[in-house]
């Protein structure tokens, strides 16, 4: 068996997850991880699936673009390399970060690039930008993997340096306490 990854891209409807799954069960296909999301009104989804050797990422992909053009959606298909191993990871904890303020160009890239710095990977993103200065219109919130090797100190105060720049009020606190404080 070979991994392969897609990506499906298009205007979001009902059907979609049903039509890929089905178009990827007719290649004996074993879907083993999914993750998808609607910005505005467009579907994006990722497919980590294990198919038969005897089948090409290739043909997947033409088989794929051909049963989903009706629908106006676009696949992807990449074959995962079985040697490109991850590379170990320091051990990490699960930190949620939430910014929100004025909306101006680069708050994306100048967040993320404090996270980059300090060697942080962000796990999952979602940020809505209405414009505006209205705080409540503009937010970001991040799930990070934060490094227990890094000083958490000299990265929280860079954080919301780079934060006050922006105009942004940026909070960080452990997943498990967001999580406890989001139930009540």
């Amino acid at each position: 068996m070979q991994k392969i990854i897609i990506t499906i891209l298009g205007q979001d409807r009902p059907g979609i997850i049903a039509a890929v799954t089905q178009s990827l069960y007719e290649f004996d296909a074993n879907v083993e991880n999914i993750s998808q999301t609607i910005l505005q009104s467009e579907f994006a989804g990722i497919f980590i699936l294990s198919l038969p050797d005897a089948v090409s990422a290739d043909t997947v992909a033409e088989t794929l673009n051909a049963d989903l053009n009706p629908l106006h959606l676009h696949a992807h298909v990449k074959q995962l390399d079985p040697d490109m191993l991850p590379a170990a990871a320091p051990p990490t904890e699960p930190f949620i970060v939430a910014a929100s303020g004025p909306d101006n160009k680069g708050l994306v890239a100048a967040v993320t690039r404090v996270f980059a710095d300090f060697k942080i990977n962000v796990k999952n993103l979602q940020a809505v930008f209405k414009g505006g200065e209205n705080p409540n219109a503009n937010s970001m919130v991040y799930e990070l993997e934060i490094p227990t090797n890094i000083d958490y100190g000299i990265f929280s105060r860079t954080l919301k340096e780079t934060g006050k720049t922006l105009g942004l009020e940026i909070s960080i606190q452990h997943k498990n306490i967001f999580d406890r404080v989001t139930r009540i």
